[in-house]
């Protein structure tokens, strides 16, 4: 009997307040360790060991929304909405699967030589990233002014990759690459251009839930 009143007591009562922002700054983590591993690529080139870590990061990432979302399941009451939390962890898991496919990439298109726009793109969410950093790690005590900053800040960020991708775009249709790299080329553009867009829906979704709680 006890043991009964204790799961039930487990299901009626929220987790620990940490649990769930604990949970969205790992994920975050792993946005930012695998942004670093793409620029580290193209600072130093492709090996095995690079690619190992890129596969690490987005297996912890896949585990990270899975316990997030099984804890989800088990909880009756959350400290924020439960679409906040599970919109929240998607998107973070969403950011660290564009750029490990993209560092996974580099080699599978046998890419050796990066262009100033991809680097320029990769610094890009390296800055995004750490904004998420940092934008997590006051999450659970937010104020509205500061998260209101940083998000203009992240939008900041999202418009610089904006204009990075669209000279990126315009350099690969110049005739200066064969068709081939244009495409391969694209492709990694197009993911990294997603994991920013997704880096300021968090920080759009993180804003809102702010809004809320005040």
């Amino acid at each position: 009997m006890s043991k009964l009143i204790s799961g039930i007591m487990s299901y009626i009562l929220p987790p620990s307040n940490d649990l769930f922002y604990s949970l969205f700054e790992e994920g975050t983590q792993y946005c930012k360790q695998a942004a670093e591993l793409f620029n580290e690529i193209l600072e130093y080139g492709i090996n095995e060991e690079r690619m190992a870590r890129a596969k690490q990061y987005k297996h912890a990432s896949s585990k990270n929304i899975k316990k997030t979302l099984e804890v989800l399941d088990t909880s009756f009451v959350t400290p924020i909405d439960r679409e906040d939390i599970q919109n929240i962890s998607a998107l973070l898991n969403k950011i660290t699967k564009k750029i490990t496919k993209s560092c996974l990439n580099l080699k599978v298109y046998k890419l050796e030589t990066f262009t100033e726009n991809l680097k320029k793109q990769s610094q890009t969410l390296i800055a995004a990233t750490g904004e998420l950093e940092l934008i997590f790690a006051n999450f659970k005590k937010p104020t509205i002014s500061d998260m209101t900053s940083k998000n203009l800040k992240m939008k900041e960020i999202e418009s610089r990759g904006d204009e990075i991708l669209l000279s990126a775009t315009e350099a690969l249709f110049s005739g200066k690459y064969d068709a081939l790299n244009v495409i391969k080329l694209r492709d990694i553009h197009k993911d990294l251009e997603n994991a920013l867009d997704a880096c300021y829906a968090v920080s759009d979704a993180v804003v809102s839930v702010v809004l809320k709680l005040s």
